[in-house]
């Protein structure tokens, strides 16, 4: 841990960098970046989770509390493949009025009438509902892999440190629960992303505590696919709004230091939708080979006051004039050829 936190703290910028450049060489060297063309759908926007870091959520009977219709939902989908999307990312707040059958309901809804990678509900809604409905969280995920699930995305994972999450997200799965629901998935032959939140009033040791114990995870299960973090947006945000904002050079070390220490996890996003354009451009000389999503759709990032916009064109310049080849992916990062034809 002191070496690490030494190197985080001391080192120069761009020797993190180029040290983390090099494990993305080592790992991808024939010098492609990818990125996938997706929607985030969030499904409804009730939650009682309250979580101080979030401007999006609304508690039940508020009036402007939603849930989606499945139409509604399938319109979306339809929408996001005419723009060439391979995959929907679907999470949402924990809402006690939906029943368990219409979650199962939707995932058959999508299979039947709007075929798309599911990539939903993350590991915090997983351990929601296996309170509500009083279920075991293997159950959940079985049940919902029956359904149509097909991957789980690293979403509520914060910092994964308990005494971090009891100040910003204390109704939340603690620590070893996320985890534990991670490794249950991987377990039942699921992949799954993750990632980390920063800026939360964590320590620096604690943002590498957090990392340790994804990779230790991972040694077990190599079940992850990719890590993606990004800082805190605080404006609109219940508790968190006077947060100082971190800045380009924080998530750069941090981005690095990252793929230094998850060297056993494949692959590294930028989070160009909440630095920007540019700050994502030189995430990729700093560890990161996938320029992530398209982000037809965002709404909690954006309900923070950070709106970052991308078209395709503008995403591939970006990318080619960093020195890389870009690529479409699927969700298990295998490259759509060609890359017109992803709709």
């Amino acid at each position: 841990m002191r070496d690490l936190l030494d190197f985080y703290t001391n080192a120069p910028l761009l020797e993190l960098g180029a040290e983390a450049d090099a494990v993305r060489e080592r790992l991808h060297p024939h010098q492609t970046v990818t990125y996938i063309v997706d929607r985030n759908i969030n499904y409804t926007n009730v939650c009682v989770a309250d979580c101080g870091f979030c401007a999006f959520y609304r508690r039940p009977k508020h009036g402007e509390g939603w849930t989606l219709s499945y139409e509604q939902i399938g319109a979306k989908i339809d929408e996001a493949k005419q723009l060439g999307a391979v995959q929907i990312l679907m999470q949402g707040g924990h809402n006690p009025y939906i029943p368990f059958e219409w979650y199962l309901e939707l995932l058959k809804y999508i299979k039947k009438y709007h075929t798309i990678h599911i990539h939903g509900f993350s590991p915090s809604e997983i351990d929601f509902f296996a309170k509500v409905f009083r279920m075991d969280a293997r159950d959940v995920i079985r049940e919902f892999m029956k359904a149509g699930l097909d991957s789980v995305p690293g979403g509520g994972g914060e910092i994964l440190v308990q005494r971090v999450r009891d100040l910003v997200a204390k109704k939340k799965a603690g620590a070893d629960r996320w985890l534990e629901i991670m490794e249950i998935a991987h377990q039942e032959g699921m992949k799954t992303s993750v990632t980390m939140m920063y800026g939360i009033g964590e320590t620096l040791a604690e943002r590498i505590e957090h990392l340790e114990r994804v990779r230790e995870l991972q040694a077990r299960t190599h079940g992850f696919t990719a890590f993606i973090c990004w800082p805190l947006q605080p404006e609109n945000t219940p508790t968190m709004s006077k947060q100082p904002k971190t800045n380009a050079v924080d998530y750069l070390r941090t981005t690095a230091l990252a793929r230094i220490v998850l060297d056993n996890v494949p692959n590294l996003q930028a989070s160009w939708v909440t630095m920007g354009g540019k700050i994502g451009q030189v995430a990729l000389r700093f560890g990161c080979n996938d320029f992530g999503s398209l982000m037809i759709e965002e709404n909690v990032v954006s309900a923070a006051n950070t709106t970052h916009r991308m078209t395709i064109a503008e995403m591939e310049r970006l990318i080619v004039d960093a020195g890389f080849t870009p690529a479409r992916r699927r969700q298990d990062y295998s490259i759509i050829q060609p890359a017109h034809a992803a709709a």
